[in-house]
């Protein structure tokens, strides 16, 4: 995780074949579960700590739909999943508060660019 700078991981079912989500892991897990209980993490296998049911979102699926999820089940990382359940991705709240801020800035622009030009056709 340090590596790869991800504040989780999926435990998948087989990471070169199906990779169907089998649950989440995440850096609070390790920090309440592991380095809070003094276990060594070197010892600690991930399905020990691996969170399920696992939260999924289909890759087809809306932002809203797929932001409704995360509320509701108190989430803030929710693996993708193609047409078999194989994993593709993994979708954050970050993510999807930057794509959110994008639509809420062009909104701005467009109102902002709207103002203008009816101020100009006006003189």
């Amino acid at each position: 995780m340090r590596q790869k700078h991800v504040g989780d991981v999926v435990v998948v079912s087989d990471p070169d074949r199906e990779r169907v989500p089998l649950g989440v892991v995440t850096d609070r897990d390790l920090t309440t579960e592991v380095l809070g209980n003094g276990r060594d993490a070197a010892l600690m296998p991930l399905s020990g700590l691996a969170r399920t049911p696992v939260v999924i979102a289909a890759e087809y699926e809306d932002v809203h739909e797929v932001l409704e999820r995360m509320r509701v089940h108190g989430v803030r990382r929710i693996p993708v999943v193609d047409g078999r359940g194989a994993l593709v991705g993994i979708v954050t709240l970050d993510d999807l508060l930057g794509a959110l801020l994008e639509d809420v800035q062009t909104l701005l622009a467009t109102t902002r660019r709207a103002q203008r030009r009816e101020q100009s056709l006006r003189r």
